[in-house]
């Protein structure tokens, strides 16, 4: 038997990487016996090992990705059942590269069973031990009984106000968690994960009611701590009983998703493969979650766009061509979209709603702004390229509403899908902005523009058109005006915009980087 240690001397891999190969059944649970000094438990493996994971670098280097190597795997494990002959690369290779029958195959969701083995798909609901899922802030968004039942702090942790629930605060104010013996490698484990895009004075300024004490604490694991491999399962070991008791092991994972961080306690005694398939497969996870956690209040921008003139394009288009177009709009906006951070919300029709929470590298007011500058942009690309397909005068825009404000946030679930949803009045004066705005402008209130710090709005060219004695339009820059200083409320046609008469406004005219 080898140590994993003797495993990552002679392969070179990290120990990352060695505990994403198990996670996705690549190798199988190493064997933990005793270990010495401050580590209490050591895995083992067999020597067939070695030949594995040489094998998966050979796969690698040949340009599969770690998703086809494990099919690789599986059906060269279905074929050394039939024949021994069978191998990767070695005709003489052991048997032991079969890496036993009890195997975890991650792409077998269909077969997933429940923890009991009664032939359901293990959910999130029935994972038995403690978990959590934290945002990219590491805010507490959802935790179930388990956790609740054995972190005090996470029972009273669910504040109506995300900001209110910062993990690292939670952590130092559980009394079980302060005593424990590793203490110092589970906040660690937490601020490695948080590292990659959460800055030292971010995390120590999460919870304003951490003393002194907790923050010098918090600051001198930050800074040994090393950032932890994102888009694979993360694993330790940690003891959660008090310095000097009965020891209580735990394997502590946690699962990187786009939206945050899931994270589950197993204790090291209990062994459940379905819980691993359960943790490699990110879509079930987050959809889960989505369905449960509860709703909370937070600052949020919205973007709210539409076509100009859809009633006239969908009455000259056939509808298969009118769909085709929606989807080239669509398709042109999604990278944008996925870079500012944005999160898809429900709209009728062929518009856009969405929306931009608060995010620990960026600010989310800025990150929507940039984000339509960049709409604006994505749109004349299709433009050109409908105007050359079907010959027509038609300019295709965009008219862009930007509000922002402080909203609930949460999920409407149907038999078919999750929809997350802000409620709230920051949705319709966003659209009333969109509404307002004409021939592909963008419009924000000036209570979101102010959201900007002043090295933001220094980027911003912005301002409103006055009309000038010649009756022309000019521009009068660094300005807001009233919508109702704009339009003539008097007119039944502008009736829609009564309420948000009073809104002071500016129009978007550039944004400094932005293409």
């Amino acid at each position: 038997m080898l140590t994993s240690k003797q495993v990552l001397s002679r392969t070179g891999i990290s120990r990352a990487t060695l505990n994403n190969y198990i996670t996705l059944g690549i190798l199988p649970k190493p064997v933990l016996a005793k270990g010495e000094g401050r580590t209490r438990r050591i895995g083992h493996f067999e020597p067939g090992a070695l030949i594995t994971i040489q094998n998966v670098n050979a796969l690698k280097k040949r340009g599969h990705s770690i998703a086809e190597i494990v099919d690789i795997l599986n059906q060269q494990d279905a074929d050394v059942s039939k024949s021994s002959s069978q191998s990767l690369d070695l005709p003489n290779e052991s048997p032991e590269r079969r890496r036993g029958a009890d195997r975890r195959n991650i792409h077998e969701s269909s077969s997933i069973e429940s923890i009991g083995g009664n032939g359901l798909r293990l959910t999130i609901d029935q994972v038995m031990t403690p978990a959590y899922m934290v945002n990219t802030r590491f805010e507490l968004e959802w935790s179930n009984e388990q956790a609740a039942g054995t972190f005090s702090s996470i029972n009273a942790g669910l504040a109506s106000e995300i900001a209110d629930r910062s993990v690292f605060g939670l952590i130092f104010r559980d009394d079980m968690l302060m005593a424990c013996e590793s203490r110092d490698e589970i906040i660690s484990f937490h601020l490695s994960i948080a590292k990659n895009r959460m800055t030292r004075t971010a995390i120590l300024t999460a919870d304003p009611e951490l003393d002194e004490d907790n923050i010098n604490t918090l600051g001198q694991l930050y800074d040994n701590a090393e950032p932890a491999p994102l888009g694979q399962v993360l694993h330790i070991q940690a003891n959660l009983a008090p310095r000097g008791e009965e020891p209580n092991w735990f394997d502590v994972y946690a699962s990187t998703f786009r939206e945050g961080f899931f994270i589950v306690y197993m204790p090291v005694a209990d062994e459940d493969d379905q819980l691993m398939k359960l943790l490699a497969r990110r879509d079930i996870v987050i959809r889960d979650l989505l369905k449960r956690r509860r709703p909370y209040l937070t600052p949020v921008a919205v973007i709210v766009a539409d076509l100009q003139d859809s009633v006239k394009i969908c009455a000259e288009l056939p509808p298969e061509e009118y769909f085709e177009l929606i989807n080239d709009i669509w398709g042109a906006m999604e990278p944008k979209l996925r870079q500012y951070y944005a999160t898809h919300g429900k709209h009728v029709g062929d518009g856009m709603v969405y929306y931009f929470f608060p995010q620990p590298d960026s600010n989310y007011a800025m990150n929507a702004l940039l984000c339509a500058e960049e709409m604006k942009t994505a749109m004349r690309d299709v433009s050109k390229l409908w105007k050359k397909k079907k010959n027509w005068a038609n300019d295709l825009v965009l008219n862009i509403g930007l509000h922002e404000g402080q909203e609930w946030f949460g999920t409407y679930q149907t038999p078919t899908h999750v929809e997350v949803t802000v409620l709230g009045d920051t949705i319709n004066m966003a659209a009333r902005l969109s509404d307002f705005a004409r021939e592909g402008s963008v419009w924000i209130s000036k209570a979101m523009f102010g959201q900007l710090s002043s090295k933001e709005r220094d980027r911003v060219s912005y301002g409103v058109k006055r009309r000038s004695e010649d009756g022309s339009d000019i521009l009068v820059p660094s300005t807001y005006s009233r919508i109702s200083n704009l339009l003539d409320l008097d007119n039944p046609k502008f009736d829609k915009f009564r309420d948000i008469a009073a809104m002071a406004v500016t129009e978007i005219i550039d944004v400094e980087g932005t293409e």
